[in-house]
């Protein structure tokens, strides 16, 4: 009942981010303005999650997700009904800290093993290791970084600067 929670609560999220990706090729593809600048939108996506990586909501869910021990032993009630509530629950947290590397993953990582490897091992550094903290700002400005340079080059070959 637990899996069943916490696998129900990232299959929404799946499902609205594949929605949300239908939505913007639908924009891109019927809109000409957007079609020349859809180089920004990965840089978008990218700025997104680094800013994201600062945010109290973060820290929090990351909170709930580095000390399971606590976690489960609050929300714990017997039964599969409690099973279920409490894998949903705690599906949630984990979706609140980690949905904006989702989103980078769902970008850049769905044609590359490699970016969907490397964006893994940070979410798991970031939930179980214990300098997993330390590693949330560090990655924020990397991905703010990158946003920046994929914003740079992409409006230079577009011609736009």
């Amino acid at each position: 009942a637990f899996i069943g929670g916490y696998a129900l609560i990232w299959t929404v999220f799946g499902a609205a981010a594949f929605l949300f990706d239908e939505g913007v090729h639908a924009a891109v593809d019927s809109s000409p303005w957007i079609e020349e600048r859809s180089w920004a939108i990965g840089a978008g996506v990218l700025a997104l999650a680094g800013a994201f990586q600062f945010t109290p909501l973060k820290d929090a869910c990351l909170d709930k997700c580095r000390h399971p021990a606590q976690f489960l032993t609050r929300y714990y009630e017997r039964g599969p009904a409690g099973g279920f509530k409490l894998g949903a629950r705690h599906g949630a947290f984990c979706v609140g800290c980690c949905w904006a590397l989702m989103l980078v993953m769902f970008a850049a990582g769905v044609a590359s093993l490699v970016w969907m490897a490397l964006l893994t091992a940070v979410m798991v550094h970031e939930k179980t290791r214990p300098m997993g903290a330390k590693a949330v700002p560090v990655t924020g400005v990397a991905l703010l970084g990158a946003a920046s340079i994929v914003l740079m080059y992409s409006a230079y070959a577009a011609g736009a600067v």
